[in-house]
């Protein structure tokens, strides 16, 4: 910002080799001032410890104080701008046209300014009256040595007396370090002395510092330059014109050059004091006779003129401009009117009569600060009424103020205090039309929330129709457990298999039920089928399933009317906010924009330059839809154990090395002459093969057995933390991305460990899924150890009976990762649960596990799919990526 703004000057200095020519900083403004301050009073002590070099004879004992914080950052800072403005000077022939002089080393200074040598040759005599052009040169700059103590010149601008036009500009000195402390000019000039006390503080030569500064500010702001011809100049005045160009012109030129300027409060900033400004008050309310509203729904409301707070007519507007001042006075406080909001508001009252319309999603958008004008007027103040509202403190405190719901009629079971407010915040955005979002963390029971919402809107006798839950396959048995254990009464129907109904026969099946669940396969298959029903609502549950807005199950899902949209998730982010977008768009079509709008708003903002204006805007817009607790919130949930995650480290053995690098070597060539698709699929291909790898050389080799004991480190590593578990009576889940290992594992740990295990994987039939789920869970003698396929198992099963986790190979994606381990980590589990997620050290795993450790905080701000984002890299990057690093081989010998 200093380079930016040009707060630098070049002087000459002198050491013990000569003459020298410096870029000095210029540190004169009091925004500067109170940077540096604030920079020195954050300075960590460990920072200010730094040795000094020793001299030869210096005793080894020696043990220097920490070093004054000050010259360090100007140190620091004096390095930086010397070396860059030297090197933007090195490319500039400074020296050119400037004359020799035999008495001013002008052309030596100035080389000397842009080469790596500061030092120039001079004689004693020269470098003293270069010396003094330079001061000479200089004089006009306020404070050129930047000290904090002491007095500056400093101006305040007065607004007129009431029914006068002519603003002052009064004189006077300033405090540098404390903008409060003032003393006027009249009162300067009425002590002729020395040196002046004034609260506290001594001024020395009030007078000449005084008329000094007023000198400097000359060249800054011309109309000073006449009030300088009398005897004890004490103000200036301007007329409303000069006044306004004061404020947005000559104010800040004052303050960057080191003098101090005090405006009117609500003058300083006016977009701060968004009463003060010309623009709309509205009053709206909900229709009465409308009973149910949505985000298209339009108000009733009532809307004004108003500045300062007072409401205009239109022959009062019109008499407010006729004055021909940017500055007038309303009720005692002095108004910008800014030439953009005189042109809206003349407009305004011209289409005052038209068909101006407000809908719930505007009035949103206007309460959550998104969108703030209106017809291009700012909307300066809004209020709500009657059931609007309560919409709108609802939606923009959270739940906070929502009562906790009682357990409807039919639930078997008792709600969770948060729980009961979940059902709660469903039911209130359900009455409004709203689509929901219940995005609490795995675990905390969104499957008995949603099923006691459904009770609850049969009990209030508004459920009236069938709602069509859609989830993945694998959990499609779960859901009709769940169902049946706490809501019996809700008439289900599953709607999967080859008996299901179909055209006719369908709708006449969708009339006697209150829920319908299906998988997001089926409803893409008999879209035309579903499309026929009159859906009551709409719940898609995983819903990071359409994270894909393009994908066709995406569309399918959006092809499906209902009156009431939910989308239950874990995680509505996982690696790009295009995520969000999909979800939202589903719950509250086009509330967000279009997805290429959404993309240049707020998407590449936030994740390509940490944009947090647009992280914070995005958040409040989709907050009030959204309702996420996590259940390392003490708050939310005191009887759920730690989770406790670790990284398990492990070597790769001279044949995986060998293997590794051979693989490396042979496929990078190739990825490097390929491009566009087949460039990605290749490199796809690079990394599954080298995880597998990684797991074990048989996986990569598609041999049946696993050989010898000592051929992978991971699996080393694993089999002796297996036999610590099983020893102390523990259960364990093992999850891995590819079911051939996950076969070759299964086999392995149950000769090697003398215990049985189970594998789930895609292909498990549904009746043997829930087999294997009820042996692990009720079982006293069942298998200790479950492996399971992370993308078949990672989702929708309760595995409470386990409290050890294990990735054996990663994902390399933390939300899917966090959703397998919370198959352990929910309600129900009453040990501490240690999550061991396995990485090979100086491969591609550690580096991508380092990577992913620095990227988590996306997720977590608003609310890489797999290795996609790898696929982008350029060879070299890749390469770097893929680097073997031959210490971490484990030594067989």
């Amino acid at each position: 910002d200093l380079l930016a703004r040009g707060k630098f000057v070049p002087v000459v200095n002198a050491d013990k080799r000569g003459a020298i020519a410096i870029w000095q900083l210029l540190l004169d403004s009091a925004l500067d001032q109170a940077r540096l301050k604030e920079f020195c009073d954050r300075l960590p002590l460990i920072c200010r410890s730094y040795p000094a070099p020793q001299a030869k004879k210096a005793s080894p004992f020696r043990l220097d104080l920490p070093t004054a914080t000050e010259a360090l950052v100007r140190n620091f800072l004096e390095t930086l701008v010397d070396a860059q403005v030297r090197s933007i000077t090195h490319s500039h022939e400074l020296s050119e046209n400037t004359p020799l002089s035999k008495d001013l080393p002008l052309r030596e200074w100035f080389d000397a300014l842009g080469a790596p040598d500061p030092h120039f040759e001079s004689t004693p005599t020269g470098v003293v009256r270069l010396n003094d052009a330079i001061n000479t040169w200089t004089a006009p700059l306020q404070n050129l040595a930047d000290t904090v103590e002491g007095f500056r010149t400093c101006f305040s601008l007065v607004p007129p007396p009431t029914g006068t036009l002519n603003w002052t500009l009064k004189y006077g000195l300033q405090a540098i370090d404390d903008g409060d402390i003032k003393i006027e000019a009249e009162t300067i000039w009425q002590h002729p002395t020395d040196s002046f006390t004034h609260q506290n503080r001594e001024i020395e030569s009030p007078q000449e510092t005084l008329l000094g500064g007023l000198g400097r500010a000359t060249r800054l702001y011309e109309p000073i330059k006449q009030t300088l011809t009398e005897q004890s100049p004490t103000e200036c005045v301007l007329d409303p014109i000069e006044a306004y160009q004061f404020i947005k012109a000559s104010a800040w030129r004052l303050q960057d050059s080191g003098f101090g300027v005090v405006l009117p409060d609500n003058l300083v900033d006016p977009s701060k004091v968004g009463a003060s400004r010309l623009g709309l008050q509205i009053s709206a309310t909900a229709p009465p006779q409308q009973q149910r509203l949505g985000l298209q729904s339009l108000l009733n409301f009532k809307w004004d003129l108003s500045v300062g707070g007072q409401v205009l007519t239109k022959a009062e507007f019109e008499e407010l401009i006729t004055q021909g001042t940017p500055l007038v006075e309303i009720n005692g406080q002095w108004i910008e009117l800014r030439p953009q909001d005189v042109r809206a508001a003349k407009e305004f009252f011209e289409k005052r009569k038209g068909q101006t319309k407000l809908s719930v999603e505007e009035a949103l958008r206007i309460s959550t600060g998104d969108n703030q004008l209106i017809d291009k007027l700012p909307v300066v103040k809004f209020d709500a009424s009657g059931k609007l509202d309560e919409l709108m403190t609802t939606m923009t405190t959270g739940n906070e103020g929502l009562s906790a719901i009682a357990e409807p009629e039919g639930f078997e079971g008792q709600l969770r205090p948060y729980q009961a407010k979940g059902v709660s915040w469903l039911s209130f955005l359900e009455q409004w039309g709203l689509g929901a979002c219940l995005a609490d963390d795995m675990g905390l029971g969104k499957t008995i929330q949603l099923i006691a919402f459904l009770l609850h809107l049969k009990q209030e006798k508004a459920l009236g129709g069938p709602v069509l839950l859609v989830c993945p396959t694998s959990v499609l048995s779960n859901w009709q457990r769940e169902v049946k254990k706490f809501g019996p009464r809700l008439n289900t129907l599953i709607y999967h298999g080859d008996k299901r109904p179909k055209g006719s026969a369908l709708v006449k099946a969708t009339e006697k039920i209150d829920l319908m669940i299906t998988s997001y396969t089926l409803v893409q298959r008999d879209l035309k089928d579903l499309k026929k029903v009159t859906w009551r609502g709409m719940v898609l549950d995983e819903a990071q399933n359409i994270k894909n807005p393009a994908a066709k199950q995406s569309l399918a899902v959006r092809e499906v009317e209902s009156e009431f949209r939910i989308a239950l998730t874990g995680t509505p982010v996982e690696n790009r906010l295009s995520e969000l977008w999909a979800i939202m768009d589903f719950l509250n079509p086009g509330y967000l924009g279009p997805l290429n709008f959404f993309k240049r708003r707020f998407a590449t903002p936030i994740e390509k330059y940490g944009d947090t204006d647009s992280l914070k805007t995005l958040r409040s817009l989709v907050q009030p839809f959204i309702l996420r607790r996590l259940k390392t919130d003490r708050t939310i949930i005191q009887d759920l154990p730690e989770k406790q995650e670790m990284t398990v480290f492990c070597g790769l053995t001279a044949e995986q090395a060998q293997l590794y690098q051979k693989l490396v070597d042979e496929t990078l060539g190739d990825i490097d002459e390929a491009t566009g698709v087949q460039r990605r699929g290749m490199i796809l291909a690079l990394l599954v093969k080298l995880k597998q790898i990684c797991n074990h050389p048989a996986q990569f080799l598609k041999q049946e057995s696993l050989g010898k004991y000592r051929r992978s480190g991971k699996l080393q590593r694993l089999d002796e933390m297996l036999e610590e578990v099983i020893a102390e009576g523990d259960r364990a889940l093992i999850f891995t991305q590819f079911a051939e290992w996950g076969k070759l594992l299964s086999t392995h740990l149950e000769h090697r460990l003398g215990t049985q295990t189970q594998f789930l994987y895609g292909s498990t039939p549904q009746a043997k899924r829930d087999e294997m789920v009820d042996r692990f869970q009720l079982d006293p003698n069942g298998p200790k150890i479950f492996i399971l396929s992370l993308k078949a198992g990672g989702v929708g099963l309760n595995l409470t009976r386990a409290n050890h986790v294990f990735h054996f190979d990663r994902w390399w994606n933390p939300a899917v990762e966090n959703q397998a381990t919370d198959r352990a980590f929910r309600i129900g589990q009453s040990k501490n649960v240690q999550v061991h997620k396995f990485v090979t050290t100086g491969t591609l795993e550690e580096r991508i596990n380092d990577m992913i450790n620095s990227k988590k905080a996306l997720a977590e701000q608003v609310v890489g799919a797999g290795e996609q984002w790898l696929t982008e890299l350029d060879t070299d990057a890749l390469r770097n990526l893929l680097l073997l690093d031959r210490d971490a081989v484990i030594d067989e010998s």
